[in-house]
C-alpha cells in the first residue's frame, strides 16, 4: 500500500474511520465508570428511597432489550441497579452523541458508565439504531428509551420504533420498565436532585416496575411491538403509585 493509498484509508476515509468507530462501541466502562457509578448509586439511596417490583421478570441470560420511559439523566444508573452483577457487565444504552459536547462532564460521565451506542437524535438515527442491533447480536444488553428523550412535563411522549426495532430484529426478549417518581426528584428543568418532599421534608420514593418480557416471536412486526409496548406503559402511567407534579409547557 503507498502512501496514498493509506492516506485514504486512514484519516480522510468516512468509512474506515466509521468502521473503526464501530468497532469500539460499546463504550468501555473502565475505572471511572465504575467509580463514577458506584458514587452515583450510593449518593441516589441516600437522596432518595429506591425500590423495584417485578424482578423476577428479568430475563436469565443475555442478551436482551430493555424499553423504559425517560424522568432523568441517571434512569439507566438506576435500572442497572437492579440486574444482577452479570447482566451489569453486559449492560450498554443508545444515548444522544450531543451528551458529550453539550451536557458537561456529567455528559460525558453517563455515555461512559452506560457503555453508551452515541446516536444523532436531530440528525438520522439509523445507523446508531444498526450499532445498536449489531451489538445486541454480539450479547450485549440493550437499553432504549423510546420516548427519545427526558418527559417535558411529566408525562408520556411518543414511543417511537427503535426499542422495538432491536428486538424484533435480534429476536431477543424486550423488557419493559417503568420509572415512577424520578420526575419529581430530578427532571430537565433542575440542576441539581430535590429528594425530599418540601410539604412533607420526607424523603422522596422512586419505583422501578420491571414488566413481563415482549417476546418478538409473538408479534408480526416491531410496530405491533410498539403499540403493545406503548399500551403496557400507559396502564403503568395510569396506575403510578407517585403523586405526579406536572409542569405546563403552552
Amino acid at each position: 500500500m503507498n502512501m496514498d493509498q493509506t492516506h485514504i484509508a486512514g484519516k480522510t476515509n468516512p468509512q474506515a474511520a466509521a468502521q473503526k468507530l464501530e468497532r469500539k462501541l460499546p463504550m468501555e466502562r473502565g475505572i471511572i465508570g465504575h467509580l463514577s457509578y458506584g458514587l452515583g448509586m450510593a449518593c441516589a439511596r441516600r437522596i432518595v428511597r429506591l425500590r423495584a417490583e417485578g424482578l423476577e421478570n428479568i430475563p436469565d441470560a443475555a442478551p436482551y432489550v430493555i424499553a423504559a420511559n425517560h424522568e432523568t439523566y441517571v434512569d439507566g444508573m438506576l435500572i442497572a441497579s437492579y440486574l444482577p452483577k452479570s447482566h451489569f457487565k453486559k449492560f450498554s444504552c443508545i444515548a444522544a452523541k450531543d451528551l458529550a459536547s453539550r451536557h458537561g462532564i456529567l455528559g460525558r460521565l453517563i455515555l461512559r458508565v452506560g457503555r453508551a451506542i452515541p446516536i444523532d437524535r436531530l440528525g438520522n438515527p439509523v445507523r446508531g439504531l444498526i450499532i445498536a442491533k449489531k451489538k445486541v447480536d454480539e450479547g450485549n444488553i440493550m437499553l432504549v428509551h423510546p420516548e427519545g428523550t427526558r418527559s417535558v412535563d411529566g408525562r408520556l411522549g411518543e414511543m417511537k420504533e427503535g426499542a422495538s426495532y432491536i428486538s424484533f430484529k435480534s429476536r431477543v426478549p424486550l423488557l419493559p420498565v417503568f420509572i415512577d417518581g424520578a420526575y419529581e426528584v430530578f427532571n430537565r428543568y433542575m440542576k441539581v436532585p430535590r429528594g425530599r418532599d418540601p410539604a412533607t421534608g420526607q424523603k422522596r420514593e422512586v419505583i422501578l416496575t420491571f414488566g413481563k418480557p415482549f417476546d418478538p416471536a409473538d408479534y408480526g412486526n416491531a410496530r405491533e411491538m410498539t403499540v403493545a409496548l406503548n399500551d403496557w406503559m400507559q396502564t403503568r402511567f395510569q396506575e403510578k403509585k407517585i403523586p405526579r407534579i406536572y409542569r405546563h409547557t403552552d
